[in-house]
């Protein structure tokens, strides 16, 4: 479903990925395997429960992988601009969820999700019309881009413009066609967009421009798109970025409600950590989890990205913490 997947689980673009599936289990099996870091204590016990809560990143291990609209430059007047800012402002996390929910698991389509929001959340108040003309918005292969794309095309229409919304695919396709005016709006991801520019321009061994800082990453987003003719509108404070989920019956149980307090209270034995099997070698999983918050698992299931199997493994009972999405629809609470 998610264009973003490989940064998911990555550095965030600085990283190759040859070599670091050695050990791990193909992608979608279910074998249990210990860690390479050893974990010492009882640790957590898997609980069984059909809500799912994140744990807060209090140590901020994530970049900010905000909601940001792009721009090709030479269509970027400040009509559009303030329009797409509007999208913007509406949004946070817990609205980024409710829309996926409408989508991903109350089955509405993309656009009607988009109009409701745009209905309840007052979205086209004050928009001003701009000067006219035919808009392409991109969306990428994903129900959430598509979404997104078509809160922008509301917000553009009411600007005066004639909008229409094509769904490109992958962001090594629309990129380029953002950067040559074939399309003149996407919405992106703030963080992997900078590290996405940054290594085409620089290598994939580039040292990485985001930061859990949101200005910082957003500043070196700009730079990076200036080189390439595409602009930026302001962020979302909505996020889409990696987390990990655990059943509210497991937080309601050991007390937790912090990435620290996971390390704290269930690093040992008992604990299972769930997700690709690329995990327990990447900074933005369970390396990270080692090394930001010393949370040591005591056995890793190798499953998938923030998809349906780690999410029924944490309902189920066989694994007591695992990667989803920060914005995933199942993490709605009502």
């Amino acid at each position: 479903m998610r264009v973003r997947t490989r940064l998911a689980v990555g550095a965030i673009g600085a990283l190759t990925v040859a070599g670091l599936l050695t050990g791990c289990g193909d992608e979608g099996s279910s074998g249990t395997d210990a860690p390479e870091q050893g974990a010492s204590g009882a640790g957590c016990a898997p609980v069984a429960g059909d809500q799912l809560v994140v744990l807060a990143d209090d140590k901020k291990l994530q970049n900010t992988d905000n909601i940001i609209p792009a721009v090709n430059a030479d269509a970027a007047n400040p009509q559009l601009l303030t329009a797409l800012d509007k999208v913007s402002a509406a949004l946070d996390t817990p609205k980024l969820i409710a829309l996926n929910k409408a989508v991903d698991v109350d089955r509405k389509s993309p656009k009607a999700a988009a109009e409701e929001f745009a209905s309840a959340n007052d979205l086209t108040t004050g928009i001003a019309k701009g000067p006219g003309g035919k808009i392409v918005v991109g969306a990428g292969n994903f129900s959430e881009s598509q979404t997104l794309a078509e809160l922008y095309k509301i917000a553009l229409t009411t600007a005066g413009y004639q909008v229409t919304v094509q769904q490109i695919g992958n962001r090594e396709l629309y990129e380029p066609a953002l950067e040559k005016g074939e399309i003149q709006v996407v919405p992106e991801y703030a963080a992997t967009m900078a590290e996405f520019l940054n290594t085409k321009a620089n290598g994939q061994n580039a040292a990485a421009v985001s930061s859990p800082e949101l200005e910082k990453t957003v500043t070196a987003l700009k730079a990076a798109g200036d080189k390439v003719g595409i602009t930026f509108g302001a962020p979302a404070a909505a996020q889409d970025q990696n987390a990990f989920a655990v059943t509210k019956a497991f937080a309601d149980k050991y007390g937790l409600t912090t990435l620290s307090d996971l390390a704290a209270k269930c690093s040992g034995s008992a604990t299972v950590l769930a997700g690709p099997p690329e995990c327990p070698q990447r900074p933005k999983c369970q390396a990270g989890l080692v090394q930001v918050y010393n949370f040591k698992a005591g056995s890793f299931s190798s499953l998938d990205a923030g998809g349906p199997q780690t999410k029924n493994a944490l309902k189920t009972g066989t694994a007591s913490v695992g990667l989803v999405f920060s914005s995933d629809g199942a993490l709605a609470t009502s």
